[in-house]
């Protein structure tokens, strides 16, 4: 019976890859299987049973509260045209620094990840604000599609990241049910904060790392990376670095030093945040009624298909557990020789190859629930397990043929600029995601050490 547990799987996959929607897909197969299989005395439909009160537990979610709002403030701060003002000051105070261009372009990166988290909308932004601009200036169009790229997922990283805020509300139930199973009824809580503070070593190293590319490139192959002239500065830039800085830098400070500080939780920053982001976007008239409506709208359209997901996985979870897949995945991962760190191995492995094709949402929904508490049980850190999937799914997002950073840049990207260019720009950041995710898999207190200073975790 466990194999027909691996049989669903098959069939979701399958499902996915032809192109149907994954929560009709998750639901729909799982739900068939179900029936064909209790027909055959192979399944306890009592299993099912239990998908409303999984339906309702998600509604109920106040963690999960937190991703409309955050949805909601990166489409209003996109709206707000921070971007493009952003991009284009720090494009100035860059002018004549070996690779200043895309020194800038990866700062505002960062800076739009740690306002939006939302990877599509800064990859789209800054293909269309940044890629143009860098072409003109001479830039290899390979080493420009791949800055941009590049920069563009590290809102999948740094918090306030919609990536970790899912993954946190996976890994606590996998967590709080693998020490249920240890024997522990007073278990230890795992939260998104814990996840977000865990991030911001690794995230800020990613950022640093990608600027020493940059910038060693320009210093070794200035034809790829040609310094502009630094005459071309305008009076008054002071005032607009300040102008374009210090308001995403407030809106980072009220929403992330909040969570830090312990003032607030996820979800009462991110309705900060958003209340944040309508004050910024009307201090710079952008804000009206069509402009909130369009928000509003495209918030409701990510968010209930977000949503439409999890129902999807609360049927997909129950039929996989009564099918025996829980205790398949779980004898296979404790027999490997090499013990957790084959296991550990292995999932990742798996993870990055499924990144080529899914989403992070079916992944975080799908193979977290699955692999997550069988770790837990062998040992292993949920916070560090948490941050190297988060770059681990970022990694897959990059990388050719399937990544979806790709193809967002893709459709927005000059006609100069060919899909080959994108492929091959991306490999020296691939690269350095590895490195890293192999630096955190070394030294796992590049994400434990904060969290245990701040929290005592």
């Amino acid at each position: 019976m466990e194999y027909l547990a691996l049989l669903l799987f098959a069939f979701v996959f399958i499902f996915l890859l032809v192109g149907f929607p994954v929560a009709l897909t998750l639901s729909g197969v799982s739900l068939l299987f179900a029936l064909v299989a209790n027909a055959f005395g192979a399944f306890d439909i009592a299993f099912l049973e239990s998908v409303p009160n999984r339906i309702f537990s998600i509604m109920n979610n106040q963690t999960l509260l937190a991703v409309p709002l955050f949805v909601f403030m990166g489409i209003m701060l996109e709206q707000s045209k921070i971007a493009e003002q952003l991009l284009q000051t720090m494009d100035e105070v860059m002018r004549g620094f070996k690779g200043g261009l895309g020194i800038s372009v990866i700062l505002v990166g960062a800076l739009l990840a740690a306002s939006t988290g939302i990877v599509g909308a800064t990859v789209v932004t800054m293909g269309l604000l940044a890629l143009p601009t860098m072409i003109k200036q001479g830039y290899c169009p390979k080493l420009a599609a791949g800055t941009i790229c590049a920069s563009g997922t590290l809102g999948q990283i740094i918090p306030p990241s919609i990536v970790l805020i899912l993954l946190g509300d996976v890994l606590s139930s996998a967590y709080q049910q693998a020490q249920l199973n240890q024997g522990i009824f007073s278990p230890e809580p795992l939260s998104v904060g814990d996840l977000f503070v865990g991030a911001l070593f690794p995230g800020m190293l990613l950022v640093v790392l990608y600027m020493f590319y940059v910038f060693f490139t320009a210093l070794l192959k200035p034809e790829k990376v040609p310094a502009l002239d630094q005459q071309t500065k305008q009076p008054g830039l002071g005032k607009r670095v300040l102008n374009s800085l210090l308001p995403p830098l407030a809106l980072i400070i009220l929403v992330l030093g909040s969570i830090l500080a312990g003032f607030a939780t996820p979800t009462e920053a991110a309705s900060l945040g958003a209340l944040g982001a309508v004050l910024l976007a009307a201090a710079k008239k952008r804000l009206s009624i069509s402009i909130l409506q369009e928000v509003m709208r495209g918030s409701l359209q990510v968010t209930s298909m977000i949503f439409l997901i999890f129902v999807g996985a609360a049927f997909f979870s129950l039929t996989f557990r009564g099918l025996g897949g829980d205790e398949l995945i779980d004898g296979f991962l404790r027999d490997l020789p090499g013990g957790k760190f084959t296991a550990i191995f292995i999932v990742m492995l798996l993870m990055f190859v499924l990144g080529f094709f899914l989403d992070f949402i079916e992944i975080t929904y799908v193979i977290v629930p699955v692999v997550a508490p069988v770790l837990f049980m062998m040992g292993v850190d949920p916070i560090w397990l948490g941050i190297m999937i988060a770059i681990n799914l970022q990694t897959a997002f990059l990388t050719p043929p399937f990544g979806f950073a790709l193809f967002y840049l893709k459709g927005v990207a000059p006609t100069s600029v060919k899909t080959l260019d994108i492929y091959k720009g991306v490999i020296p950041f691939i690269i350095i995601q590895l490195s890293v995710l192999i630096l955190l898999a070394l030294w796992p207190e590049l994400a434990t050490w904060l969290p245990t200073v701040i929290y005592g975790k």
